[in-house]
């Protein structure tokens, strides 16, 4: 890599990893965070060196003595520190694209509005049961940058792309790409729904006819834009069968490629529950199967998967109630599919960060499904008034997660399922959907 002279814009998790990682490839660092009492000297700890920083109102002409800039994936480009760089002219990198181009093995490349996170843990742990050299990176809070050194040759990197790490990607070419489903998210960010899929679009750009893209047949979007790709397309499904892809028939998971059809397995012998999760272990195998691992490794694995932590994740049954945890589930789509998996009626904890969401199609589930709403966090209102238009008024506010769960353990009766599912993202109240989601277990295990 011939750049010399790197500005890393912000300072989390993805900017210490991209730092660390310059700096042990010789470049020169110089990193920008907006708040001026920003804690260097923890910053420097973590990256094992002291280098420049910037602050606060950045003019273009202070920096055209970079060659690159790394923006962090929480960085809208409409910041200002990201508007004076574009008038400097400085080519904009994800930490996704720095790591990539330092990547000696193969790409599978995750992305969609929901079922990330399972199905990238899914695909990753099929592959390296094949593979040992496998990473598994990227928006599942493991930064590419981090782990990028250990890749290999003969190697293969999993990674969960999400649309803000999509939008600085350049020269990303994937062995195998996936986008799973278009539904709208980050509206507050992307402001259109046609931003928004075209973005995800963009982990298949790079891809010519060595490489596959793997696509959710029942999305009509991606259907449709299947066409304009130049790799080979792999579609599945949950809903019918396919000529040429990955398919669910009679509850089983049935792989017709090439001129062969083969089963899996059944949907009874896998411990994931709900037709989402079924979509993110066809994905999965329509992925792995495409990259060359033998069908017998993908049954055996597909079979002992369980639920990753904070996707409609089992805490306990407490007087015949049982409780779940669904942290992940920050926009409506995943709250819809979380309040359809519960197999009885439902006390539901709700609500957080605003996304500008629109909350009609979530809230239309409730009248069967939900006994109670429980609202916390900044859009509780909104969400409240979408339960007024359509005259569900089983709605109540709570001021702390304390209190949400404390309500919801003395209105659930026997056979209920109490589940926080918040439809938004966890900001505000809490740093990160994992703290919320450790909260409410620590809270429910507690009761």
């Amino acid at each position: 890599m011939k750049e010399q002279h790197f500005l890393v814009v912000g300072a989390g998790r993805s900017g210490v990893a991209a730092a660390k990682l310059l700096l042990e490839l010789k470049k020169d660092v110089t990193v920008f965070d907006a708040k001026e009492d920003f804690d260097t000297a923890a910053f420097f700890e973590k990256v094992g060196a002291e280098v420049p920083f910037l602050f606060g109102n950045v003019q273009s002409a202070q920096l055209s003595c970079f060659d690159v800039c790394v923006v962090s994936p929480g960085v809208s480009l409409e910041t200002s520190i990201m508007k004076a760089v574009e008038a400097a002219g400085i080519p904009v990198w994800s930490e996704i694209e720095l790591a990539f181009r330092l990547d000696r093995g193969q790409v599978v490349a995750i992305t969609g509005t929901n079922g990330k996170t399972t199905t990238t843990t899914l695909t990753y742990n099929i592959i390296r049961e094949w593979n040992k050299s496998t990473l598994l990176v990227g928006n599942i809070e493991i930064p590419y940058t981090g782990l990028v050194l250990n890749s290999v040759e003969g190697g293969c990197t999993v990674a969960e792309i999400s649309s803000f790490q999509l939008e600085t990607m350049r020269t990303v070419k994937p062995k195998v790409s996936a986008v799973l489903n278009i539904t709208p998210d980050h509206l507050d960010r992307h402001k259109t729904m046609e931003n928004y899929s075209a973005l995800k679009m963009t982990v298949a750009k790079n891809q010519n006819e060595d490489d596959f893209c793997v696509l959710n047949y029942e999305d009509s979007y991606l259907r449709e834009h299947a066409k304009n790709l130049h790799c080979n397309v792999v579609f599945f499904s949950s809903r019918r069968t396919l000529e040429n892809g990955v398919y669910l028939e009679n509850n089983e998971f049935v792989i017709s490629l090439n001129g062969k059809r083969e089963v899996v397995c059944r949907t009874d012998e896998v411990t994931l529950v709900g037709m989402h999760n079924f979509e993110n272990i066809l994905a999965a195998v329509a992925m792995t199967y495409c990259l060359g691992v033998p069908t017998e490794i993908i049954r055996q694995v597909t079979k002992e998967f369980t639920a990753v932590e904070h996707r409609i994740e089992f805490v306990r049954e407490l007087n015949a109630v049982k409780y779940y945890n669904d942290s992940k589930g920050t926009n409506t789509d995943a709250a819809i599919k979380a309040v359809d998996a519960m197999p009885g009626k439902t006390v539901l904890i709700g609500g957080g960060y605003d996304k500008k969401s629109d909350y009609d199609e979530w809230v239309s589930r409730f009248p069967k499904k939900v006994r109670l709403l429980v609202l916390i966090g900044q859009t509780k209102e909104n969400i409240a008034a979408a339960c007024e238009k359509i005259g569900f008024k089983e709605y109540v506010f709570a001021e702390s997660m304390e209190q949400a769960v404390k309500i919801c353990s003395e209105s659930a009766k026997p056979g209920d399922c109490v589940l926080l599912s918040p439809a938004c993202a966890s900001w505000g109240m809490f740093s990160c959907y994992q703290e919320r989601g450790n909260i409410f277990k620590d809270l429910v295990r507690a009761l």
